[in-house]
């Protein structure tokens, strides 16, 4: 789809523009993702993949992770490597990203060297066969604990470094080893200021003394085998994000619904008042704080909720039918309701 043509004034090769880049969104996700032609040559991931590299060499770590396009972020077990999805490759699938997403995960470049670290703390995992050893499974836990389709993070827990989003080291041993190593591996992360009266500095102090060990060693496993490279995906675009939406619970529920319309209004006659999103927006730090100290539910969980329901006022058009004191009395009520009835019953966990 995407052909060649030469630079005259080097003599190398370099990728016209696509095809597919000037299409409309619609016609695009009719495109199967092994269509795209598409690589990491030539894209801006040569050069933070540069930048990891440096980084791992400034550590003394002769450790050279290798690269490939896929559908999504992942390390495969028994592999030193490490996928890279699809979209990061060019701007135009940036955008459709976003689009059908909301958001480009590792779509700046301090955002996309954060969860390369993470990545490669997984493919240093595989390289060397770390989760062998004992001492490893004494400080992180073992490798073999099935992985959880959602799980709930403790945000004030200090036994674990803050990396990625969501407190992402607790949902795993693995992840945990990974966030460690990414932390350890951050340039001027100063990382022994940052956690010195946390339990997790016995985390960052073991993999310091495991990485001095492995400096200058040569990898034990070596295969540069890709797992799921973007030739060998012949769903189309839309396929993906069908399957991605479902996955990450970008479809909002709409469990909200009834009780945000009986608070709130889209009846004409209060087109003209505040509306409810806004309202819920200027009204979420003190509600959460409030509702936190009556339910004992921690206030990022009571955030996720009140973020949720912003979204769906939003899309629904409501607004305020009287007052702002009255509205803010019922809407506490609700809440808290809402806060027994969802956030007890493990629905709102934070989805790996």
């Amino acid at each position: 789809m995407a052909s060649e043509q030469t630079d005259t004034s080097t003599g190398t090769s370099a990728p016209q523009t696509p095809e597919w880049a000037g299409w409309p969104d619609e016609r695009l996700l009719d495109l199967r993702i092994c269509d795209l032609g598409v690589t990491i040559e030539g894209s801006v991931l040569e050069t933070r993949l540069a930048d990891l590299q440096r980084e791992l060499d400034a550590r003394g770590l002769v450790f050279q992770p290798h690269f490939w396009l896929s559908a999504d972020w992942f390390s495969p077990d028994a592999v030193p490597g490490v996928a890279i999805p699809f979209y990061l490759a060019h701007p135009r699938l940036e955008k459709l990203e976003r689009a059908q997403m909301l958001e480009v995960e590792g779509g700046t470049p301090e955002w996309c060297m954060k969860i390369l670290r993470h990545e490669a703390g997984h493919a240093i995992d595989n390289a060397y066969t770390l989760r062998r050893r004992r001492r490893r499974q004494q400080i992180f836990g073992p490798s073999y604990m099935q992985y959880p389709d959602y799980y709930t993070p403790k945000p004030y827990s200090k036994s674990f470094v803050l990396h990625l989003d969501a407190w992402y080291a607790q949902s795993h041993p693995d992840e945990d080893f990974a966030e460690t190593f990414a932390v350890w591996l951050t340039p001027d992360s100063d990382w022994r200021t940052r956690y010195a009266d946390w339990p997790a500095l016995k985390k960052l102090e073991y993999m310091d003394g495991l990485m001095k060990e492995l400096a200058g060693k040569a990898m034990t496993v070596r295969t540069r085998r890709k797992v799921e490279p973007i030739g060998g995906i012949r769903k189309t675009l839309r396929a993906h994000y069908e399957r991605k939406r479902r996955h990450y619970g970008v479809e909002h529920p709409h469990f909200y619904d009834r009780d945000l319309r009986r608070l709130f209004s889209d009846r004409p006659e209060h087109a003209t008042n505040m509306k409810a999103a806004r309202f819920i927006a200027r009204v979420r730090k003190e509600v959460r704080r409030m509702i936190a100290g009556w339910t004992g539910e921690y206030q990022y969980t009571i955030d996720q909720l009140l973020e949720n329901m912003i979204k769906r006022a939003n899309e629904l058009n409501l607004r305020l039918p009287g007052s702002e004191e009255h509205a803010k009395l019922d809407f506490t009520i609700m809440l808290t309701v809402q806060t027994m009835n969802y956030l007890h019953s493990g629905r709102h966990r934070v989805a790996l």
